[in-house]
């Protein structure tokens, strides 16, 4: 049977799609939705504690994201340009999105900063406005790009961020995302020490997320929709404390569908079993594909087609994900990177093979 993209589509009001993040990071709402069976609850974030027992692993990504946007000028004629920086490919060269594109071709080069920042375009890639370039400077280039960057915001973010920090997460620390992960933007690092003083383990990961992430799914067979790739990381320390609660039945619980990828990337790979691994993945999860680590996991609401919508109704079933979005509508939770969050818990969560039996 063919899988439609136009079946994860749903109604959404402009209104809905928060614009700012909160004062406080744990002020949102928080849906709790049973995959088993559909049933829902309407709670506030700070309840999500309840969902773990001692034992039970809460895992996170800790990429940080990278002020990605650049704005500067074409060598020789002056004009205005605008680089978004994707995916650093090797060395000095990255994958970026240009714009005006129609006047950016192989061999130009572009100044940032009154030239303390250049870049040469090597190539043009295939997808529209796609470069690759190779930056050329004096220092350390984090630093300068810190200095001259912008914090790239989804494109449904129309508000000016006054804090750039609140688009990044409380445990950011491995510098590469062209996005957040933008489930764990609600923890604050006490909210995570109480959850550590109840015996919760945390696991670590990083998933540099790509602006690929936003991007819908143009495809009505989805089978036929080509996924980005992003680099992922998992060491052994973090590995062995998922692998350990797997091995006692406890439950593991993915903060965001990054770290979904990166588990489910893992387990697919080596048959269900938890092993350090570093890569990129192009994983692409739709109804029909078997999870094998992630138990339950924290998400915010997510685009119309877009196929973290497909990746969440692989774990929940269609019909029981769509009903919940419709809920959220009517009862005007707030949607997307700023907005509130769901709690899933999964068929093989212990919790639930628990109630079943």
């Amino acid at each position: 049977m063919t899988l439609k993209t136009s079946d994860y589509d749903y109604d959404l009001p402009e209104e809905l799609i928060a614009q700012t993040p909160t004062k406080d990071r744990l002020a949102c709402r928080l849906l709790k939705l049973r995959a088993t069976d559909g049933h829902y609850e309407d709670c506030q974030f700070e309840d999500v504690a309840s969902e773990f027992e001692a034992g039970d692993v809460l895992v996170l990504n800790n990429t940080r994201v990278l002020p990605a946007r650049l704005y500067g000028h074409r060598q020789g004629t002056g004009g205005h340009v605008e680089v978004l920086l994707l995916k650093n490919t090797t060395g000095d060269q990255w994958e970026v999105l240009v714009r005006p594109a129609r006047k950016l071709h192989e061999g130009g080069v572009l100044e940032f900063g009154d030239g303390r920042l250049k870049a040469t375009i090597l190539k043009e890639l295939n997808y529209g406005g796609g470069r690759l370039i190779e930056f050329s400077y004096d220092g350390i280039f984090l630093e300068i790009l810190e200095s001259l960057g912008e914090m790239p915001l989804p494109p449904y973010i129309k508000e000016k961020l006054d804090d750039p920090e609140r688009y990044q997460t409380v445990y950011a620390k491995e510098n590469g995302s062209a996005a957040a992960p933008t489930a764990g933007l609600h923890f604050t690092k006490d909210y995570l020490k109480k959850l550590e003083e109840k015996g919760v383990k945390i696991a670590y990961l990083t998933l540099h997320v790509g602006l690929g992430t936003f991007r819908p799914v143009n495809e009505e067979d989805i089978e036929d929709h080509e996924m980005h790739s992003e680099f992922y990381h998992l060491d052994e320390e973090n590995a062995e404390i998922i692998r350990r609660a797997k091995e006692e039945g406890r439950q593991v619980v993915a903060c965001g569908t990054t770290c979904i990828r990166t588990l489910e990337t893992i387990g697919a790979k080596f048959d269900g079993k938890v092993q350090a691994d570093s890569g990129w993945t192009s994983i692409f999860i739709y109804p029909g594909f078997k999870y094998r680590l992630v138990d339950s996991f924290i998400t915010n609401f997510h685009l119309p087609k877009s196929t973290l919508v497909m990746l969440v109704a692989a774990f929940t079933g269609r019909e029981h994900i769509l009903a919940a979005y419709r809920h959220a509508v009517e009862e005007k939770y707030m949607f997307f990177s700023f907005g509130d969050a769901m709690f899933i818990r999964g068929p093989q969560n212990p919790k639930a093979l628990e109630e079943n039996h």
